[in-house]
């Protein structure tokens, strides 16, 4: 890795927001750690090795839901001897379905990849940032984070989890040098869906945002050291408006509207 250039690490990054994330550090002339536990991590290492003018990425395969591949992609982190100038910890998953009926070894994994990696991950990188007063991190929350999650409890219940994580951050940061950006994306065109077995809801084939730029949007979120941003079109950042003021009971029932199995043909959960 050329030493002149900022090193960034990006979870998650094999697709989706996390891989438009890698493309657009190494677009600006940052150095790259991305990780994902899949096949397409290699391959998309390639493609964001070429997206940006002579930047090293280097692609660790690992399982971030385990406390293991953690520490495995922060020992290969620290054997750059670098500093990491920025990190995003996109790394995430989600369940469809009634929480009764779900299996729970699949909503244990939502929290471990999406809670406690993240948690374990921040705690591995910010003490260096603040010691050295400087840093980003960015994390990926989701506009889900402020939406009782009907049919996807886990999985809105840990995004709220990560929305306050990352605000408490920002108040005990405040006069680090560190930052600490909150990116709350809508439905967005990614694998997501697919993987959480919601292609039969009306949320799973609706129109669904860009990834390139909800990523994009981050990012510049990220450098301009901004707190949140509700990234994606502009229907997206109307729904995020709309969550600000409406009553928590009325956002659970349009939650279940869309992510209710079946919606998808019916009107099941009026």
């Amino acid at each position: 890795m050329n030493e002149t250039k900022p090193l960034a690490v990006v979870t998650g990054a094999s697709s989706g927001i996390g891989f438009e994330l890698a493309k657009q550090f190494a677009e600006h002339g940052f150095d790259l750690v991305l990780t994902a536990e899949d096949g397409e991590l290699h391959l998309a290492a390639d493609e964001v090795r070429a997206s940006g003018a002579g930047v090293a990425v280097e692609a660790v395969h690992a399982d971030l839901a385990t406390q293991g591949g953690v520490e495995q992609l922060y020992r290969v982190v620290s054997a750059t001897g670098r500093p990491v100038a920025a990190a995003a910890l996109n790394a995430g998953v989600g369940q469809g379905g009634a929480f009764v009926e779900t299996d729970l070894a699949d909503e244990l994994r939502i929290i471990d990849l999406n809670i406690t990696s993240t948690v374990q991950l921040a705690k591995r990188l910010l003490p260096d940032m603040v010691a050295r007063g400087e840093g980003r991190l960015l994390f990926t929350s989701s506009i889900a984070s402020t939406v009782p999650g009907s049919y996807q409890a886990v999985y809105n219940a840990s995004k709220s989890f990560i929305q306050s994580f990352a605000q408490a951050l920002q108040n005990e940061l405040k006069d680090t040098g560190v930052t600490i950006t909150s990116l709350m994306p809508g439905p967005t065109d990614t694998e997501f869906f697919h993987r959480a077995g919601m292609e039969n809801t009306k949320v799973g084939r609706q129109p669904k945002d860009d990834p390139e730029l909800v990523a994009r949007q981050g990012f510049e979120a990220l450098m301009a050291g901004r707190k949140k941003l509700v990234a994606g079109s502009a229907r997206t950042k109307v729904q995020g408006l709309a969550s600000r003021v409406l009553p928590d009971s009325v956002k659970a029932v349009a939650h279940r509207r869309m992510a209710e199995p079946g919606s998808r043909t019916s009107d099941a959960g009026r």
